[in-house]
């Protein structure tokens, strides 16, 4: 299963362009390799490229985070939340993980935990765009949520209606640029590592809509 278009899924190309990483990385080649599976939605291919890669360099950050992106494109979400989650605790200072990590918990339903690892990933980068989108989407959720549980409780209440009629409007509006495979779409810049501005679209989950495309 995809994840909802409520929110963006940051794109590899997230990390590869705006993390500065010293020295040669062994196995380079196979990421690029990966990527270019990834963007062409060959993921078996993909996967196995960066399987090799981090063989060789299992600590490798971007690595690990273009396995979590590849492992999504698969439907594989548990196994993609793990490899975020655990990018979190590894590497705490790097904004995408956490706002991947929020999609994925968005997707679940689990809008309340989703919400706490965006303010995360705009703690550690508030110029990231993507994130505050995607915020804005959480509370677009938990605001129809509100909502619908004043109605449980006043049926009568029509000022609760209305709202929970444009809550649920703005929630379920797909994002910008939503459109192509899930293997492309726009690259997210900017991460705490850098201090640089996120800027473009990320990669957006499907499901009942298509996602985004990943470009370099």
């Amino acid at each position: 299963m995809r994840i909802a278009p409520i929110l963006r899924l940051v794109a590899a190309a997230a990390l590869w362009s705006a993390l500065l990483w010293s020295a040669c990385v062994v196995g380079a080649d196979e990421l690029q390799t990966a990527r270019a599976a990834l963007r062409a939605g060959d993921m078996t291919k993909a996967a196995a490229a960066v399987d090799r890669h981090l063989a060789a360099n299992p600590s490798d950050a971007r690595g690990r985070f273009l396995k979590g992106v590849i492992l999504n494109e698969q439907g594989k979400t548990v196994e993609a939340f793990d490899v975020f989650l655990a990018l979190t605790q590894d590497q705490p200072e790097l904004a995408e993980p956490y706002n991947n990590l929020a999609v994925l918990y968005a997707a679940r339903g689990e809008y309340e935990q989703a919400r706490v690892a965006l303010e995360m990933s705009i703690r550690v980068n508030p110029a990231f765009a993507t994130a505050y989108e995607n915020l804005g989407d959480v509370y677009a959720r938990l605001a129809a949520q509100a909502y619908e549980k004043a109605l449980q409780h006043e049926a009568g209440n029509r000022s609760a209606a209305a709202k929970l009629v444009l809550a649920r409007d703005l929630a379920n509006r797909a994002p910008r640029g939503a459109a192509g495979s899930g293997a492309t779409g726009s690259g997210a810049t900017g991460s705490g590592a850098t201090g640089s501005g996120a800027t473009g679209s990320g990669v957006t989950g499907s499901g009942a809509s298509p996602a985004a495309t990943l470009t370099d």
